[in-house]
Formats: C-alpha cells, structure tokens, sequence
C-alpha cells in the first residue's frame, strides 16, 4: 500500500506540477496506507472521505513544517493563498483531497476485495 500511495501520489504531483520531491512520495505512501486501513471502518463512505482530507492535509502541515520551514528546502510554498496555515496548507489543497480521496478510497476497496489484503 505504500508503494502503491508513493507513486501515485508522485503521479499526481508530476501531473499538477510538472516535478515532485523525495519527500511527497514519502507522505504519499503514508496518506494511501491510512487510507487503506481507514477504508475497513464501518463509516460512511463521505465521512471516510472527509477523515481522508484531514489526514492528508494534517500530514502534509507536518511534513511542510519540517521540510519547508525547519530544513527550508522550499518543496511547496502555498502563502500566497486565502488562509494558508504557514505557508503548508490551505483551503483549496484541501478540497482537492477531499475529491481525490474518493477514488482513492474505491482503489483501497478494489484492492481488498480483489487481492484480499
């Protein structure tokens, strides 16, 4: 499942971005395990939705704190959006995991059911 996270997660980067860094595949492969496990409780598929987007946003503070302000790498920068929080998150990155996190949560399911993991 990390694995599978990592890549996709550096996809989705490449994708949006045209480049990614080390430590995204990292936080990827975390965000997709959470995920995989998150996607067996017995919630609603909207709140397993919701939880998703806090997590990733959450992981992604922590990682952008440590990455971008502790070690000033400089991966991502989001200050110049409406009510950022340091600079490592926002509003508008956080919506589009909530969106993502609705496919990524039917591939966890699919995995399990067909691979049994």
């Amino acid at each position: 499942m990390f694995a599978i996270g990592a890549g996709l997660y550096g996809l989705i980067e490449i994708l949006w971005r045209s480049h990614t860094h080390w430590t995204m595949l990292l936080c990827g492969g975390v965000c997709f395990t959470f995920m995989y496990f998150l996607s067996a409780a017995q919630l609603p598929f909207w709140a397993k939705c919701l939880i998703s987007a806090a997590a990733i946003s959450l992981l992604e503070l922590a990682v952008g704190y440590l990455v971008n302000i502790i070690l000033g790498w400089a991966v991502w920068d989001y200050s110049d959006r409406p009510l950022n929080i340091l600079g490592q998150i926002c509003p508008l990155y956080s919506f589009f995991w909530l969106l993502l996190s609705a496919p990524a949560l039917a591939l966890c399911g699919l995995i399990k059911s067909r691979f049994g993991l």
